[in-house]
């Protein structure tokens, strides 16, 4: 093993960025011995474990397990946890416990433009950024667009009913796979000159709903139609679909911040930290559909 590697923590490597996390520092040559992969499911855990990555539980919501994690590790890739709601207090709880185990590097995984959005996730991750900067750990911020796989539900309701349903106009969505969010932050990680950086990540072509429609058309070899709505009129439909009140505002308000091209940003940076383009809306949705 080479001393001179760093040892990393993925936190949330139980789910779907942080395993790929772990797999894009093992193929950018970090010893699987240097990455401590936690997660709350230890189970799900296992395949790394398999490959000699050390692992350990870490919930959010237990300090103890989180201070216990970061022994022995200089980086932190601190995985935004899921739980809309609860989620500041816990990523305080990593910043906290990052600052007090001296960590060198802490790598969060933010939102597109989180300052000034108007995108229904953003402002427990404007917050956590607030908490960072407020902290004397050295932080990068790693501001990922939305995710291709996210539309994967597109694609399963358009084999159906061969449409998409959005309030979104024609703004368009910068998104990447989660393997290229992946590398980026392993990039990022195993890089220098980041610390102090809010990087905007997204993938290299735009695309509105429109695009979107044909992307899905091609995968599932139907033609699929993309019939944008008023926010009042998705918000009928998916009352009448059984959709329950939460899941819709979130979903109306996302598609209004999508047509006023909240996720519409990027600059290359992520294809340039990874080093090729980033994955294509049509690839990235077939490798799952």
């Amino acid at each position: 093993m080479s001393n001179e590697q760093p040892t990393i923590l993925v936190t949330g490597a139980s789910g779907h960025l942080g395993s790929l996390t772990v797999h894009a520092l093992i193929e950018r040559g970090l010893e699987p011995a240097r990455i401590i992969a936690a997660g709350r499911n230890t189970e799900h855990l296992q395949p790394l474990a398999q490959l000699g990555v050390n692992t350990v539980r870490m919930d959010y919501d237990d300090p103890a397990t989180v201070a216990s994690a970061m022994e022995g590790a200089g980086t932190v890739i601190l995985v935004s946890g899921s739980e809309i709601g609860k989620r500041i207090k816990q990523h305080q709880t990593v910043i906290d416990a990052a600052a007090e185990a001296g960590i060198s590097k802490l790598i969060y995984t933010s939102v597109t433009q989180a300052d000034t959005t108007s995108n229904p996730v953003a402002p427990e991750h404007k917050e956590t950024e607030a908490a960072l900067k407020a902290s004397a750990v050295p932080f990068v911020i790693a501001r990922n667009n939305w995710y291709t796989e996210n539309y994967l539900p597109d694609v399963a309701t358009a084999r159906t009913t061969g449409t998409v349903l959005a309030n979104a106009g024609l703004g368009k969505v910068a998104s990447a796979s989660r393997a290229d969010y992946a590398a980026g932050l392993a990039a990022i990680a195993l890089g220098e000159g980041f610390l102090g950086h809010t990087l905007e990540l997204g993938g290299d072509e735009p695309w509105d709903y429109k695009e979107l429609a044909s992307a899905i058309s091609t995968v599932i070899g139907r033609e699929v139609e993309y019939r944008p709505v008023s926010t009042a009129e998705l918000i009928s439909a998916l009352g009448e679909a059984g959709v329950d009140e939460a899941l819709i505002g979130f979903s109306t308000a996302l598609g209004e911040a999508i047509r006023a091209g909240d996720l519409a940003f990027s600059d290359g940076t992520l294809s340039r930290l990874i080093g090729r383009a980033t994955t294509p809306l049509v690839e990235g949705l077939s490798a799952h559909a």
